[in-house]
This record gives structure tokens, sequence and C-alpha cells, in this order.
């Protein structure tokens, strides 16, 4: 029998960040292109993310900047689509943007600018876009895809998952780009919350969460895995909330944190707080040590820590363990604020069944996955951004 005709040469599911990308490089080349959403509208993750201001790239990325079980997948994508290309398209465009700390780049005015870039691409690059309609699954037959969707079957020639993971709910985000990942036979990293804010233990909870909106610079960082690899630390604001910690150190360090293992955080990064103790003649008292770490910390944080910590021993080697302990601040989270509060999925699709070059499924020809679907997590800053252009990139140059 001869294969059915297909009605377009690619179907790419989901209009975020990586699905309007591949939709608009796909049909500058020539493709007939279907770009389907569930929602009511394209890009809503773009539209609230970096605080409505839209942190679309970062100057620094590097293949350092990811977890993902397979540490080297990434490497591809993110050399042949980089920062510099997506400041150039960017440019092209006119939006004005700004540097923020650590090489985050921001809109100047809202991130509408980045959606309204991608739409237009999209239309002159004539890609039909629906929205408002649910995809329930896809099959595969005589080399070519069917999607079966709430207003009707569809086929293409390829079909792109573009779908996202399950980070925000209520942004519309959904499992079913890990449902079609298994109906072909693909295996998942199991996901999991990432940069998301920790909730403290019912006994931290009580020492600490009466000083919901302090907020010191601190550094973190947690067990490592496994004895031969020693996972990032981060530098950056930790804040106190009602509930446990949040502010960017504490997101970054959540992607890397697992059930059980300890935090740590140094409290005075780079500065001995009881150093001014140990000159000749100095105080030795409560009063001294007050002083001392309020020059360092909020003063209520720096009461409360001096509560739970000190022994009033103001010998040298006394001075040394509370300084020692300032610097290895340490708790076991009880969890975190889960898919809700989460940035990123952590986890999912496992790259070994992927061409890093292309996106390709290695099982399925025709069949390829981007964004955060896949197992490649960003830091906080951009990073993850930058992997839904750079991973949209390769796969549109192959279809």
């Amino acid at each position: 029998m001869p294969a059915a005709s297909a009605q377009y040469d690619v179907i790419i599911l989901g209009a975020g960040a990586a699905g309007m990308m591949c939709a608009f490089e796909a049909g500058k080349r020539g493709r007939r292109v279907l770009l389907l959403e569930h929602s009511d509208r394209v890009g809503r993750k773009i539209l609230i993310s970096g605080g409505g201001r839209c942190n679309f790239t970062n100057l620094h990325t590097r293949p350092e900047n990811f977890l993902s079980s397979n540490p080297h997948f990434a490497k591809s994508a993110l050399a042949r689509f980089t920062p510099a290309d997506m400041i150039a398209l960017v440019d092209r465009h006119g939006i004005r943007y700004h540097e923020k700390t650590l090489g985050q780049l921001f809109c100047d005015d809202s991130a509408q600018r980045i959606v309204a870039l991608l739409k237009r691409e999209c239309e002159e690059a004539r890609v039909e876009i629906r929205t408002s309609v649910s995809v329930l699954g896809v099959t595969a037959a005589n080399s070519l895809f069917t999607v079966a969707t709430s207003t009707g079957p569809l086929t293409a020639n390829s079909v792109v998952v573009a779908t996202g993971g399950l980070s925000i709910p209520k942004m519309g985000a959904t499992g079913i780009g890990y449902d079609i990942a298994r109906s072909f036979g693909h295996t998942l990293i199991e996901p999991r919350a990432g940069l998301v804010p920790l909730v403290f233990a019912p006994e931290d909870r009580d020492r600490w969460c009466d000083l919901t909106g302090l907020s010191t610079e601190s550094i973190a960082r947690t067990e490592s895995a496994s004895p031969r690899k020693n996972p990032p630390s981060f530098r950056e604001k930790l804040l106190i909330t009602h509930r446990g910690l949040s502010g960017p150190v504490a997101l970054q360090i959540s992607s890397y944190w697992q059930a059980g293992k300890t935090l740590r955080f140094d409290l005075s990064p780079g500065v001995d707080a009881f150093a001014p103790l140990l000159r000749k003649n100095a105080r030795r008292d409560d009063a001294a040590l007050i002083d001392a770490l309020r020059c360092l910390l909020p003063a209520r944080m720096a009461d409360r820590w001096l509560t739970l910590h000190a022994t009033g021993d103001y010998t040298n080697s006394g001075l040394a363990r509370l300084e020692a302990q300032l610097h290895d601040w340490t708790f076991t989270p009880a969890g975190t604020e889960g898919f809700a509060k989460a940035e990123v999925t952590v986890g999912g699709l496992d790259t070994r069944e992927l061409d890093a070059r292309t996106m390709e499924s290695r099982r399925v020809g025709g069949l390829y996955f981007i964004g955060e679907v896949i197992d490649v997590t960003g830091w906080l800053g951009g990073y993850n951004f930058q992997w839904a252009w750079a991973s949209a990139v390769a796969a549109a140059q192959a279809l």
C-alpha cells in the first residue's frame, strides 16, 4: 500500500519559547509548519518570566550551566546557536535590553516584546498557528505521523514535541510530552521540581519563619550523589520565607538537592565575621558578638543565629568553632514547594535516546523533542531560554 499523503511537513506541539523558535526556523526552510498550543494564546510562560521582562539569555552560557544525566548532550546545540545569535535576533527587532548580574539579559520593556518577536517571525515564515487545541496523542504508520487533537486528527511527515515540563501547572503545564515519549518506547529520567523554594522541617520552621522577608548573601552547596563528583556551589541572595528558603541561591541549589540530603550555606562568604573579637584588647562578650554579626546579617537574623549557636565560649578556639558554624550552616529540607512554584522541571526524556545534533529520536525517525521536555535543565538566569532557542534551532535545521 502506498503511504498516505501528509497535510503538513511538520507539526510542532507547544507554542512556547522552543516551539515558536523551531516553527519559524523550519518555515524559513520552506517547510509547511503547523504549530499547536492547548491554551488560548502563545508564549504564556514567556510573559511571566524574569518578573515580566523575560531574561531571554545569558552571556556566559556554557554546557557546565546545565544539569543532565547525560552532561555532554547539550554541547552541540549550544555551540551552534549561541547567546550572540539570540542577541542578533533581538537587535533585528529593535528590542532594547540590559544586563543585570552574572550576564543575565532582560528586556527593558515587557516580555511581550519577545512574544511579539516570535509571532512576527512565525508570520513571516508562513507558520500556521492554532490555539486552544489539546493534543491527545501521537501515532506513526507508513512513514506518517497522526496527531490526535481535540479538534480532530492531523497528519505530518514529522512531529516536534515542545510541550515543556510539569512546572507551573496553572500556566497550562501538562505531562503530555512525557506520555508521547513513553508511547514510542522512550525512557524518562524521573521529573522533579527545579529552581524551586525549599521547605523547612517543622523544627526549623519554628526557629526561622518568623523572620520572613529577611535576606542575605550566601554560598550554597549540597552533598554530592557520588564521591567522585562535586556539585557546583552558588553565591547569591538567600531569602527566608513563611515556609522555608527562597531567593536566587536557594532556587539554584534546589535543582541539585535530593530528598534527605543536607544543604550547607556559608552565611559570611569571604569574611571572618568574628575577627574583630580576636584583636588585642577587644571586648569578648555577647554584645561584641552581636555587633560583629550585625555587620554582615540583618539584625534580627544575626540575633536569632547567635541565640541558636552561641555558647558563651569566648576563647580563641570557641570563636573559631562559632566562625566555622557560620560558614557551614546546615539543614535538611522537608521538601520543596513542588511544581506549582518551580520555574523548571529537572529530568524528562533520556537524552541518550536522542541525536544531540538534531534532537531527533533514535527510536523513531521524524520524531523530535526540544526544550524543557528533555533531560536538560539550566541554572537560573536565562540559561533555560538559551537551551530552548538552541535545541529548537538544532531540530529545525534537520527538518
